[in-house]
């Protein structure tokens, strides 16, 4: 049976399965959020009288033993009036002196502070949402959440808005008043009613507990809390969503100097770039449910260096996005093509060959029309080198069906140059829930470009399809299954592929145990994990991975992952791990384990820990990393990684030897005052990277960063002619202002 019937076939399943499975919606009570009838007093005691007459919401503990009574009391209220959502949180603690705030930087993210805070789906899709979360020392912590908070890491704390909180701790405990603007939300208004998902949460480090509303049990893992499908729907009457003109301009000053190669290719010349540029940011609410943002000569300055990273594959690595004008709702463009694979990944736009590219401007479009969820994005950038300037464009659009678990869309990305180069995709897809925990996932995907063969567009040739079933638990039997097929000319123009011309066949089983109050451990589970890739061209098998595993987590909050696994791969073409060092074409068969551990993040000393060592093609390898973390105070915190890997090929007599370091300081004079310092080195490389940045921050929108950004070659005379001893310096001081009209 040749691919297309097999396609064909698994697509009559997928239909059939459309028909027969259930999608009746579940019926969920809904609160209704009291609306204020006087002005609240917001200093964070929430001990007003308005306060006093508003009913606490349930809360009850998540863990360590889901179902319980909390150990210490908590009250949760809840309120709004025409302009504000109103959250308050009186969180006794019994042992006053044992309350932890161990940072004072915005969007910190650590385990070993007491944390208050919710999240709101603001749509009611039962799949993304936007958090914010405050500690002791009144920080503030916003993060959009997306894709019902499934995956390693569901949430993006790059993503800020305005809002307000205030926290007071005493002899009773601590307590906090957050005010969330409706002109920070983007919502829908149908006859005078919103509808909203909230989940309310708290955590307590010394005691290694949590409590939760509503009612979610762990059964989804370490982020069932943050999941918007399990949230409490809660209804507001008569509000309005504001149309917010937030107009941010910035200005930029500097001096830089890099290093260049003459055409002689005999000798570095030194170039010197003072930098000053102006630009401007537009946020503009076109409707209730719909924000436009406008960007000219946008600048990414501020944003802190990529870590650094060793590829001992044959294939590109991924870096993460951390440029803010794409985080906001980035997951309303989201298409996953499978574990890091999509067809649009922001960082094509502005970034080439992992230098900056200027961005003359451009515009976004996000939110919500009728059923739809939309996100439209349209960019253009400067000319670099040999590339021209080039305009980029995304549209994407989705929405629910059947049940409030499953969607449908569409995306269409294109990449066109000024000479008259062309990239175009498209892609359509689906989420559909048929049981309780059970979904189907569908995509297929097209891309047409200038300079590939695109005659016949029904080709699976520039085509990719995949479809999977999987049972979304971690406790009892969950299960995942995946088949995907890529053609030999997909070429995603603004996406990420790390291969192509293949069919990928994955599944991972997996059966887990919540063992209860008497257990040391939380949860845990035992699971087999492969998936093999078949060559289009003749079938032919060219990876394979499979093995099993254990991962535990302990109500001490230390947890760990083992697994053993055996690899298979057929390389076509050498490929270079170093300059003396290659896996040259062959089969191998090589095996291999992994682990990791974690200590308990609530500690003010933490680590975590990876070793992956076994044979490799035909040696071995040793790879062996630390994370360490140390809460100094609540002004100052350091953490550091160091990276060690060892690769071997004792009958070919190479060997390849590389370590990376990384060191991050940040003292916090305030919640609003930072100075961090970040360093790195990378001895595949020779590289010894340095950023720092002062940041000024006393309000949502009002920045002032100094940057100082330096590359330092550790090794000058690893070619001819002789690199410099620094490949560039640059110091820069930027300023933003945000108005809001």
């Amino acid at each position: 049976m040749n691919i297309q019937n097999k396609t064909l076939i698994q697509l009559q399943t997928f239909i059939l399965l459309l028909a027969i499975g259930n999608f009746t919606a579940i019926a969920q009570n809904q609160y209704i959020v009291p609306r204020l009838s006087e002005k609240i007093e917001f200093d964070g005691l929430c001990d007003d009288t308005v306060w006093q007459n508003i009913e606490p919401l349930p809360i009850i503990m998540h863990q360590p033993t889901f179902g319980l009574e909390p150990t210490e009391k908590t009250e949760v209220l809840i309120a709004y009036d025409d302009d504000y959502f109103y959250v308050a949180g009186r969180l006794y603690d019994k042992e006053p002196s044992k309350i932890q705030s161990t940072s004072k930087k915005r969007d910190f993210l650590g385990g070993n502070a007491d944390w208050f805070g919710l999240i709101l789906d603001t749509f009611n899709d039962k799949e993304n949402a936007v958090s914010f979360f405050t500690t002791p020392a009144g920080l503030r912590l916003d993060t959009s959440v997306f894709g019902d908070a499934e995956g390693e890491m569901p949430i993006n704390p790059s993503w800020n808005t305005f809002w307000d909180v205030k926290t007071v701790t005493n002899e009773k405990g601590w307590f906090v008043e957050m005010r969330i603007p409706f002109s920070s939300l983007r919502f829908q208004e149908i006859d005078g009613k919103v509808v909203m998902g909230f989940t309310a949460w708290r955590w307590i480090p010394h005691k290694n507990e949590s409590s939760v509303y509503p009612a979610i049990p762990p059964k989804w893992g370490g982020w069932s809390t943050w999941k918007p499908s399990k949230a409490q729907e809660i209804v507001f009457k008569d509000i309005h969503s504001k149309k917010p003109v937030y107009i941010a301009p910035y200005i930029l000053g500097g001096f830089g100097k890099n290093f260049e190669l003459n055409e002689d290719e005999t000798a570095y010349l030194r170039t010197d770039d003072p930098a000053h540029e102006i630009g401007l940011d537009v946020k503009y609410g076109l409707t209730n449910n719909l924000t436009m943002d406008v960007t000219l000569n946008t600048d990414f300055a501020q944003v802190e260096a990529d870590d650094q990273q060793v590829n001992l594959t044959r294939f590109s690595l991924f870096f993460p996005e951390k440029r803010l004008f794409f985080q906001e709702r980035s997951s309303n463009f989201e298409f996953n093509l499978g574990g890091l694979n999509r067809l649009f990944y922001s960082r094509r736009i502005g970034i080439y060959d992992g230098q900056p590219v200027r961005i003359y401007g451009g515009a976004r479009i996000v939110g919500r029309v009728g059923p739809w969820d939309v996100g439209m994005l349209n960019m253009q950038t400067a000319p670099i080198e040999e590339l021209k300037t080039e305009n980029f464009g995304v549209c994407r659009l989705r929405r629910q069906v059947f049940n409030q678990n499953s969607y449908v869309g569409g995306i269409v990305t294109s990449r066109i140059g000024a000479g008259g180069t062309y990239n175009l995709a498209y892609g359509l897809d689906g989420i559909f829930r048929v049981l309780k925990d059970d979904y189907i996932i569908f995509n297929w995907a097209q891309t047409f470009e200038d300079s590939s063969e695109n005659k016949n567009q029904a080709s699976l040739d520039l085509s990719r399809i995949s479809f999977g079933w999987e049972r979304r638990t971690k406790q009892g039997l969950g299960y995942y299954y995946n088949f995907s097929r890529t053609g030999r000319i997909f070429n995603p123009g603004i996406g990420f592929l790390n291969r192509n011309d293949y069919t990928r066949f994955g599944s991972k089983v997996l059966y887990g145990w919540i063992p209860g109050e008497k257990s040391w451990l939380q949860r845990h589970y035992l699971y087999l994990d492969g998936f093999t890739y078949l060559r289009n061209s003749d079938s032919g098998v060219e990876s394979v991975q499979i093995g099993p595993g254990w991962f535990f987590s302990a109500k001490s909050v230390f947890e760990g992952n083992f697994s053993a696994n055996m690899y298979y791969e057929d390389v076509p073409d050498t490929f270079s791990l170093s300059d003396d060092v290659e896996v040259p074409v062959g089969r191998y068969t090589f095996f291999g384990i992994k682990s990791y551990y974690m200590t308990p993040m609530t500690s003010f000393y933490y680590a975590i820990l990876k070793l992956e060592t076994g044979s490799f093609y035909d040696g071995w390898r040793f790879s062996l990393s630390a994370m360490p973390g140390w809460s100094i105070s609540s002004d100052f915190e350091l953490s550091g990684f160091y990276q060690f890997n060892r690769v071997s090929f004792p009958d070919r007599n190479q060997h390849f030897t590389a370590h990376i370091s990384r060191i991050k300081a940040l003292w916090m004079m305030s919640t609003s005052l930072s100075l961090s310092a970040f360093v790195q080195y990378n001895s595949a490389a020779d590289a010894f990277i340095t950023n720092v940045r002062f940041r000024y921050n006393p309000r949502e929108g009002n920045d002032l960063y100094l940057v100082y950004d330096e590359g330092m070659n550790t090794n000058r005379f690893r070619e001819t002619p002789f690199l410099p001893t620094y490949s560039n310096r640059t110091i820069l001081l930027k300023y933003t202002y945000t108005f809001n009209l």
